[in-house]
């Protein structure tokens, strides 16, 4: 049976998440968009730290493009770019 893209992505954060956790934060999955946009909530330390934006980025959005190209972008709903 093939996963859908929101199983993928849901897949592919909790495994994320025991990185996140072992600095004091968490993910939560939101939505994927009609344009392939996931949307993320960045928990705990990880929702007030300076480097919130990097580990959107580099982390989370890196890896999900990495293992499902067809996402375009990963956005937190409190983070303003």
């Amino acid at each position: 049976m093939d996963l859908t893209t929101e199983q993928k992505v849901k897949q592919i954060i909790n495994q994320i998440r025991p990185h996140l956790q072992s600095d004091g934060g968490d993910i939560r999955f939101v939505e994927i968009t009609a344009d392939n946009v996931v949307k993320v909530e960045l928990q705990g330390a990880c929702g007030s730290c300076p480097h919130s934006r990097f580990t959107l980025k580099q982390g989370v959005e890196a890896t999900l493009k990495k293992y499902i190209p067809e996402i375009t972008s990963v956005e937190d709903i409190h983070l303003q770019f």
